[in-house]
């Protein structure tokens, strides 16, 4: 293992930076946070303070001219993460960007050619791969002690937005509000197609149902009166893996549950494993198992090796994962390790979602384009 720090620079100080990505860097003696961008420079100087960074910009393109940063973190509201990501890769610099990377295929696995071409790696913040129990079942799935896998579903227990006077702030800048706008199948159904692809292989077909559930609502940043506005709140899918595994995903605003209420179950011939991504009563997340001969589930209490340094079982999801996260993609650059969930992955997801956006609006079936890098 190499001794040399990965210089890294974010963009992008707000809530997530702050309770996610920035106490991910600061814990990993393998970082050196060079620097923080933000269009508000207090924000920026309160960070930088807070979490260590040596320098400070308002101006993203000033600091992807800095050659002490190798690696950028584009954490920023959704519309602007396509055209950083792109900007730091022309730059010749490592990226990790949030998710979605874009929200339509085509533009994202552009942006998988580009790194492809500058020889740079990628990340997406696909948060939940980096879940200790969804990593066991990886295992499990890899080794065989699950056998053939038949059934893999996907479920969003979340009501972050049930209430209807909690801000919505999932709406894409020009949306047409005279349709249903898809919204949590993109925000939140990611994630679990991602983990879905991750566990199950590739994905052949799908058919799926969407709805608004939450007719009038209010919108952060439109003043603070209820307004109608048909933002998909709740999708349902039917999954054909190529593999023959059959699979269910839902996605939701409105499930009541704790955010982010992520649970995926995996079933097959020697056993099934569930993990529920879900913090209760102090505990981040749980996993259980069953063998085939057994009708009763069984908690497993994973070991310390599987959390990252200073974090167990009863921190914080965001920053357990979000530390995992970073520990890989700084290993995988200052190491050479193979890449994980890179921007194809992020890309191999929204080609996904869209298919699942077009067979909710056509109600049929639609076959996964299944493009290859």
């Amino acid at each position: 293992m190499s001794e040399r720090k990965l210089g890294v620079g974010l963009i992008g100080s707000f809530r997530w930076a702050e309770k996610a990505h920035l106490p991910g860097y600061a814990a990993n003696p393998r970082v050196n946070l060079v620097a923080i961008c933000d269009i508000e420079r207090d924000r920026a100087e309160a960070m930088a303070q807070r979490f260590g960074a040596k320098r400070i910009y308002t101006d993203h393109r000033e600091m992807l001219k800095d050659p002490e940063i190798e690696m950028v973190d584009v954490c920023t509201p959704t519309h602007t993460h396509l055209p950083l990501s792109m900007d730091a890769i022309a730059a010749g610099k490592h990226v990790l960007c949030e998710k979605p990377l874009a929200t339509e295929a085509e533009p994202a696995f552009e942006a998988a050619r580009a790194a492809a071409r500058k020889t740079v790696r990628t990340k997406l913040g696909f948060t939940f791969r980096y879940s200790p129990a969804i990593r066991q079942i990886k295992t499990w799935i890899a080794d065989g002690t699950l056998g053939e896998i038949f059934h893999i579903h996907g479920f969003e227990q979340n009501s972050q937005f049930l209430d209807p006077d909690f801000p919505l702030r999932q709406v894409p800048p020009g949306a047409d509000r005279n349709t249903l706008i898809p919204s949590s199948i993109i925000g939140y159904g990611s994630h679990l197609v991602d983990l879905m692809r991750w566990l199950g292989g590739e994905f052949g077909s799908v058919a799926s149902t969407m709805r608004n559930f939450v007719p009038e609502r209010v919108v952060r940043g439109e003043g603070e009166h209820r307004q109608k506005i048909m933002v998909e709140d709740g999708t349902a899918a039917v999954v054909e893996y190529t593999s023959g595994t059959q699979g269910l995903l839902q996605a939701s605003y409105i499930a009541v549950g704790n955010y982010p209420g992520v649970e995926i179950r995996v079933y097959g011939s020697k056993g099934a494993a569930i993990a529920r991504l879900i913090e209760e009563y102090g505990v981040a997340e749980t996993l259980w198992t069953a063998e085939a001969a057994a009708v009763e589930f069984r908690k497993v209490d994973l070991p310390a090796s599987h959390y990252a340094p200073g974090t167990t079982v009863n921190t914080p999801w965001a920053e357990l994962y979000y530390r995992n996260l970073v520990r890989h993609f700084v290993d995988e650059i200052l190491d050479e390790r193979p890449e994980e969930c890179t921007f194809f992955d992020g890309a191999k997801s929204q080609e996904i979602v869209d298919a699942v956006i077009k067979a909710g609006f056509e109600r049929r079936w639609i076959d996964v384009p299944g493009t290859a890098p």
